[in-house]
Formats: structure tokens, sequence, C-alpha cells
């Protein structure tokens, strides 16, 4: 077993750890978690002994084998499988010896430790395993230096893979990995039999992989049974059972809260007044499921929206004179949540790249509408964030009506403190990029986010927090993500590229894992779940009925507003003894005539508010 105890490591004037203390037992696939910055990845070097703790012990069997990912390697001009093989050192050192051997007896000997080795497997397994991770058989013999550092990546996981290990550590293992490539690291996982510690930013990886999750918060750390969602559970005034139940209480009490403003000095609602009251202490009064999110993040709405936003007419796209689409026929329309499918290489940002208009169709054309602002997102506008402006000033220049205080406000939302306020954009991490980038976006209104990973360099409190600010946004949503929670939670409709051509994907992220996974020779995936289907159907329907009504509700607001403004300057005249003195009997009539009218139709308007919130909060609770 692995055993921590009393642990204290300090980096500079910062404590990491005190009296950190926990137990992994053999066999056990747990999950380290916990925010930025907490000390995940240190604790891997502690473990590894590259780091000294200060006091305190972490003791393991002495001939455990560790294996733990590497996240960058000297360039090599050693052969992808090569490589690959090289992770199991023992392996290699007996090859080695063989090869210098001239006493038959000796290579007899090590013959049957080559054997006890699996040694004349290896390429085959080695070949699995980059297979696995996306290689093709013409990748194998190409040297690592001609791969591109997303491959390497890929590479370097490889050779850990096929390192022997008791206990294997995995830092973000599924960076730089699609969807098909995760769910076959996943398989892999569920069989290994040695200890593992996984460090991952991807909720639904954690939850098929991990029986157990460490916590890493206030310098310490609680071993929870179960995966990340269990330990989510678990940590009952720690983290959100669900993302929606937050906004989806927040959302009512404001509904509630407003009812009770609106009304409370009418007498005529004053029962419904007092019912609304209660039921806004009880759900005050509920213990909170989270600690409080350092992110507050929105999009905003677009003021006007076309009908369709986009249409591919036959479109072929593709780069000069490569096609990678043909026939591309298909339309976003206002509020679609769509999330494109398909394995790496497909075309899923070509199709993207095409509606951003960075891509002109080869053949057929791309149609969009008047009112179709796109807000764009995709990682390599991250690398080219090299300014050396301060991300204070980049946003003022943005907005130069916001005060300074609103611009720190705000990009604070967004996970900003001061101090990384006033550095230079090109000195942020990849997150803080990531999160610049999508703070700039969210200011402009966009008929249509079209997102291309926008998950990657994201921790999990800033993923759960865009997935509610997604559900929010009025506008479509068209997104390439492998991060399955994100899809889950944010998208209706799938789209799926495969073999050259794009197509509507009638089941959901369970039946495409099901195909995805599906191997050679045990026939065709499963059928899509109707019942599954009918549900997202209903959610988008839902969503649908529900941006209705808030607009409805808006409108009733404004017109209310505005009758308001125009009963109170009446009665303003009415209440002056001047108005009754100097004012002709006529007009004076008309004056008190159209006092009663507005009365009327604010009373009406009133009501017409009251039944629509009910109506909205009803429908929030379904």
């Amino acid at each position: 077993m692995l055993k921590v105890q009393n642990l204290q490591f300090k980096r500079g004037a910062q404590t990491l750890f005190d009296d950190l203390s926990f137990t992994v037992h053999d066999g056990q696939c747990v999950a380290i978690a916990g925010r930025n910055g907490v000390g995940k990845s240190t604790l891997f070097q502690l473990i590894l002994r590259h780091l000294q703790a200060d006091t305190g012990d972490i003791d393991y069997p002495t001939a455990w084998r560790i294996a733990s990912m590497a996240q960058e390697v000297n360039v090599t001009e050693r052969g992808a499988l090569d490589f690959v093989i090289d992770g199991h050192a023992e392996l290699r050192q007996v090859e080695a010896a063989l090869e210098a051997s001239v006493d038959n007896a000796g290579s007899a000997e090590l013959h049957m430790r080559y054997q006890d080795l699996d040694g004349y497997s290896a390429a085959a397994r080695a070949g699995e395993i980059l297979h696995g991770l996306g290689f093709a058989g013409s990748d194998f013999d190409k040297p690592y230096a001609a791969f591109s550092g997303g491959w390497r990546i890929r590479l370097n996981l490889a050779r850990t893979l096929m390192t022997p290990a008791d206990l294997l550590l995995l830092d973000e293992p599924t960076n730089h990995l699609d969807m098909e490539t995760i769910l076959w690291l996943e398989q892999w996982l569920r069989r290994f039999e040695g200890t593992a510690l996984l460090i991952a930013h991807d909720r639904t990886f954690l939850d098929n992989c991990a029986d157990h999750t460490l916590y890493l918060s206030n310098q310490r750390g609680t071993l929870y049974r179960g995966n990340y969602s269990a330990a989510e559970r678990a940590r009952a005034e720690a983290l959100v059972l669900e993302e929606a139940q937050t906004a989806k209480r927040a959302a009512k009490a404001a509904h509630i809260q407003q009812f009770v403003d609106r009304f409370r000095a009418k007498a005529s609602k004053a029962k419904q007044v007092q019912s609304r009251i209660k039921a806004l202490e009880k759900l005050q009064a509920e213990p909170a499921t989270m600690i409080e999110s350092p992110y507050r993040i929105e999009f905003s709405n677009p003021q006007k929206v076309s009908n369709p936003l986009f249409s591919w007419r036959d479109a072929t796209l593709g780069y000069e004179a490569t096609p990678i689409l043909k026939g591309v026929s298909h339309t976003i329309l206002p509020g679609d949540r769509i999330g494109v499918l398909g394995a790496n290489g497909a075309g899923k940002s070509t199709l993207l790249k095409s509606l951003v208009g960075e891509l002109t169709p080869m053949q057929g054309e791309l149609l969009a509408g008047t009112h179709a602002q796109v807000g764009y997102f995709a990682q390599h506008q991250l690398e080219t964030l090299e300014s050396q402006d301060t991300a204070l000033a980049t946003l003022t220049r943005r907005r130069p009506a916001w005060r300074e205080q609103q611009v720190r406000d705000y990009l604070g939302g967004w996970g900003f403190d001061a101090g990384m306020l006033e550095r230079p954009i090109a000195t942020l991490s990849g997150g803080e990029k990531a999160r610049f980038v999508l703070a700039m976006l969210a200011i402009e209104e966009p008929a249509v986010l079209v997102l291309d990973e926008p998950t990657n360099h994201l921790d999990l409190d800033m993923r759960d927090a865009l997935i509610i600010a997604l559900g929010m946004f009025e506008g479509a949503v068209i997104i390439v993500s492998h991060d399955r929670n994100l899809l889950e939670k944010s998208v209706d409709d799938l789209w799926l590229i495969e073999g050259g051509a794009l197509t509507r994907f009638e089941g959901d992220l369970a039946d495409y894992s099901a195909q995805a996974t599906q191997q050679p020779g045990t026939g065709s995936a499963s059928g899509p779940s109707h019942k599954r289907r009918e549900q997202r159907q209903q959610r988008a329907v839902a969503r649908a009925q529900t941006q209705a009504l808030k607009k409805q509700i808006r409108s009733i607001e404004s017109k209310t507003d505005k009758q308001r403004a125009e009963l109170s300057e009446i009665e303003s005249r009415l209440a002056d003894k001047y108005t009754y003195d100097t004012l002709p009997a006529e007009e004076l009539d008309n004056l008190l005539r159209n006092a009663g009218k507005l009365r009327r139709s604010v009373e009406a308007l009133e009501e017409e508010w009251l039944n629509l919130s009910e109506e909205l909060e009803n429908a929030a609770d379904d």
C-alpha cells in the first residue's frame, strides 16, 4: 500500500501541505482532485522522491515499480514503436545483455528471462497501445522528432503504459486526446491490475476510472470511497451535486424575491406574498452544497437573431485541392445546441472554420443570416496571445465606457485577481489565457457560440461554471469537445463526421461511446436508445419554452415600468392643488380617466407577470 503520514511541504513562503495523511491500498484507482494550485502535481513529485517533504513520511514497498507520465521528453530520432518499447527498461536491459553475451549458459538464462518478460510479444503490445492512442501503422517507424507536440504527448503516454508498474501516476493523461482515445484509455485502466493515481480535469474520465477520490484542500486531503461524482456528493458543503441545481435554486429564489418586492405593499396579494416569503426562507435555509465557486460568468445574449442562422447547401469543405467533407447540407437555427463528434482528423475543426468564415466552401455555399454574429473560441487563439498588454488594458480598450472597477469586477468573475490583471497576457498560463479569451467572447452578444475544445486547460470548477453559463445563454451553441460531461449537459443534438460526410447522430453520447468502443468482429454497436433520445428532445423543448417565458416576462416588465412611470407622473399632477385650480374641466376629466386606465392596465400586467412567473418556476422544478 501507499501510505502518506503527517506530510508537510512548503514552497518558499507558501505551505502546500500541512499534516497531509491518507492510505491507498493495492489495486485501487484514485482520482487526485482539488482546485488549481493545491499541490496535485507536487504530490506526484513527492511520491516519486523528486521533491523532499519538510516533515512526514511517504511509504510504499521498496519492490514497487513506479511508472509516471512525462509531460516533456528530450526530442529523439528513435522510431515511435521503439520509443514506446523503451518504456520497458528491464526488457531493454535483457536485450542488450543478450546481444553482448558470449556465454551459452548465460545466454540461455537471459533467453528465459526475456521470455518471462514477454519480450517476444513486446512489439505487438506496444503496437496495440499505439493503435489505441490513435496512431496508424505507418506511424510506427516514424521518428519521435517528426511528430507534433500533441502527438509527442501521446507517445509519452504510450511509453508509460508500456512500463511494467505496481504504481501508475498519470498527470493529465487526457490532454490532447480525442473522445475515442479517451474511451480506449478508460478500458486500458480498467484492465490495469496495479495501483493508479490520476490527475485530470475530465470529470467523466475520472468517474469511469476511479474507485476512490483524494480531494486536496486547505493544505490537507480527504480520501473518499467512490469516483469523483461520488466524492462531490459526499462533500455536502464542498461542491454542488449538479451545476444545474444551483442555477435552478438561484433562479427560483430570484423570482420569488422579485414577486415579494413587487407585491409586498398590495393588500390583494398579501396571502400570496406571505406564501412566497415562507418559500424563500425555506429555500435559503437549505444547506449549501458547494464551496462558493471562484467564477461568476455569463455570456451576453444576442439582441437580434436571424432564422435560420446558417445553412450549408451541398458544400464541399477542405484545403487547397484536398476535400475533407462533401455534401454538407445542414442548418443551424436559433437556440440550437449541437455537439460535433468524430475522430481526430475527421474534419470537425474544418466544419467550424467554415462556419466562422476562415474557410470558403470549395463547392456549394454557406448562407448566413443578417443577424448571425459568431463568437468563436479555438485553441490556436491561445497560441497567438503574445501581447505585452495586460488583461486590464485590453478589456478597457474593448469597452472604453466601462469604469476601471467595472472591468476589474468583470474579469474577477472569470478568476482574474489583481496580480493577474496587471501581468502581460503573454505571461499567463494556458488556463488563464483560455479564460481570458472566453471572457472577451462573452461580452460580444453573439447569436451563435462556436467552441472548439473550450475546456482544454480549464480546471473542473471553471468547466462547471461554463456549463451553467451555456445553459443560461439564449443563442445557439455548436461545440467540438472531448469533455463528455460538457456535451451531456450542454447539447441536445449530435452531428457525426465520419468518412468525409456529416450526418445527424440519432443516439446520445452513451450510444456513441458504445459504438466507439465496439471491438472488431463483435458486430455492430447496439442501436440508439429511443427513450434517451426522447429525453433529449424533451429537454430541448423545455429549454425553448423557458426562453419564451423569460422573453414574455421581460416584455411585460418593460411595459409595466413604462406605464408605472406614466401613472406616477399623472398622479403627481393630480396631487397638486394647482392642477384643479387651473386645468379646464374637460382636460381634468381626461387626466382622471387616463389615470384609471393606467391603473387597470398595470394591474392586468402584474397579474400576467405573476402567472408567467409561476409557470417559469414550475418549469424549473420539472
